[in-house]
């Protein structure tokens, strides 16, 4: 099965992720100077996560791909969110957000990897997936670096923000093509 759109998608959110997250502690730091904040915002990302995909679970075989296209939205709200945010309190609901959205990403591009792939030929497909969405990361701690040279890390937060806003509409267009392309076909078979 085609996988190529799925791997596109998600090595653009994966170079979103990567090319702010290691600067991400740079904002912080101008928050507070601690680590044991920096623990917490972590906690806070790390459990809503948790928590929200046992939440999503039972949903994922229905709604996997409009997860991944809400869940990549949702990371470009965050983004664009994050420099504005007036305190600490406001850092850990953006992160307890982005938590949720994680799973959501995580969760739904694991069943649709699943999806697209035959029992017994998935090697090939989760190899090329994870090869370019890792030398997506590596790319983007590059890229960051840049352009916080160039520019300040709010810069940083919106670029970040576009790249997901591409990656989710680049989902949902895909969606919406295969539910047409679905529809059309029971329209034949009856």
């Amino acid at each position: 099965m085609d996988v190529k759109w799925l791997i596109r998608s998600q090595s653009v959110m994966t170079l979103a992720a990567g090319m702010i997250y290691p600067y991400y502690l740079l904002f912080l730091k101008n928050l507070g100077n601690s680590y044991s904040k920096y623990g917490l915002a972590f906690a806070v990302f790390t459990i809503s996560s948790a928590a929200a995909s046992q939440w999503l679970a039972p949903r994922l075989d229905r709604y996997s791909s409009a997860m991944l296209a809400a869940s990549s939205l949702g990371m470009c709200a965050a983004m664009f969110a994050f420099p504005w945010a007036p305190s600490y309190v406001w850092v850990l609901l953006l992160q307890l957000w982005m938590g949720v959205c994680n799973a959501m990403q995580k969760m739904s591009e694991r069943m649709l990897l699943a999806d697209y792939t035959s029992g017994g030929s998935r090697g090939p497909a989760i190899g090329s997936f994870h090869f370019w969405t890792s030398v997506s990361s590596g790319f983007a701690v590059i890229a960051g670096g840049s352009l916080i040279d160039w520019l300040s890390i709010d810069a940083l937060f919106y670029t970040s923000g576009l790249l997901y806003l591409f990656g989710g509409l680049a989902i949902w267009r895909r969606t919406r093509k295969r539910r047409k392309l679905k529809k059309s076909a029971s329209l034949f078979e009856t």
